[in-house]
């Protein structure tokens, strides 16, 4: 598919102010910072102390509002994915864009768990083929914390709450050339958070109850060094492209071991795939953008550059798109 014309003009990143490292979880959990380490990559985490998706959705897009100059009035639409509203409604768009004070935009929120930011991205390029969506807001807000059974070592170790905001808009030169996105819907229980509980078969239903976040780590890494590269290079063929010609792949931030496999898998050096999640964890929606965030601001991604970003996760989904920064 050749996707529309449209360029990153900024992008912005808010974490709690809370920073939990492995050993400060070793206080209740059998578990060390090597262990932890080793496995994930992962060092500390930032995790939320009544700090909401929205309130971290705000903060981001805040922050690439005024790196662009961007009045919030002249917005269009905002699109948040999430699987961690502060709410299931209003939207978590809605009350980001109240925040704004962004009268004239549109917004809905999108779930796609570890691929929602990436999607939401695919979402705005088709929605920006329409001239009434010029200046686009997308989002990617999770607050994991809210979702973790903090007694399971296997998936209390992981997550971190985050958001990441990045701000698109048209342009007459083509910015995003190509997309892939699966689902393999038949693999989706092996990594679920939020399933209703209660009993149902009398009247009045009880109050219901979300489960906790569960997964089965094997299958999810089996399908993550897999499925991922195939995606990535689906995506860089569908542009005429092979994956040497691409600067810098921005994966989601899950675990150091699955990014290294990717890259091992594409034949691509190590260098070209960034990392963070040694500060952040795995920030579920908010992966991407914040490490996007991290490479503009540090110089590290210059414009020109050719990407490919690509999330995944719940579903079992990837969601992959090529394009020039």
């Amino acid at each position: 598919m050749t996707a529309q014309n449209l360029r990153i003009v900024a992008t912005g990143r808010a974490t709690p102010e809370r920073v939990v490292t492995n050993q400060a979880l070793t206080a209740w959990l059998d578990t060390s910072d090597e262990w932890i380490t080793t496995r994930t990559g992962i060092a500390q985490r930032y995790i939320s102390t009544g700090e909401t998706t929205v309130d971290l959705a705000t903060q981001a897009a805040q922050q690439a509002l005024g790196r662009a100059k961007w009045a919030a009035t002249t917005l269009d639409l905002i699109i948040v994915a999430t699987m961690t509203p502060s709410t299931l409604m209003p939207s978590t768009a809605a009350a980001v864009q109240g925040r704004l004070k962004a009268g004239r935009a549109t917004g809905f929120d999108l779930s796609a768990a570890c691929a929602g930011f990436i999607t939401a991205m695919t979402v705005a390029n088709q929605m920006m083929v329409n001239p009434a969506f010029q200046r686009v807001l997308v989002i990617g807000a999770d607050t994991m914390s809210t979702l973790v059974d903090w007694h399971d070592r296997a998936t209390a170790v992981l997550f971190g709450d985050g958001a990441g905001a990045v701000l698109l808009e048209r342009t007459p030169a083509a910015g995003l050339w190509g997309m892939c996105l699966t689902t393999d819907g038949e693999l989706g229980a092996y990594l679920t958070a939020g399933k209703q509980q209660g009993q149902w078969a009398t009247l009045p239903h009880p109050l219901p109850t979300l489960a906790p976040l569960t997964m089965n780590g094997r299958a999810v890494y089996k399908f993550a060094t897999h499925r991922v590269p195939e995606a990535i290079e689906q995506a860089v063929a569908q542009v005429g492209l092979a994956p040497a010609q691409i600067d810098h792949f921005l994966l989601h931030q899950a675990n150091a071991r699955i990014i290294a496999q990717v890259a091992k898998r594409l034949g691509q050096p190590a260098a070209k795939f960034p990392l963070n999640i040694d500060r952040y964890g795995n920030t579920a929606a908010a992966s991407e953008p914040i490490l996007l965030d991290e490479c503009i601001q540090t110089g590290r991604l210059l414009r020109g550059d050719r990407l490919v970003l690509s999330g995944f996760g719940g579903g079992l989904s990837t969601a992959t798109i090529v394009m020039q920064y």
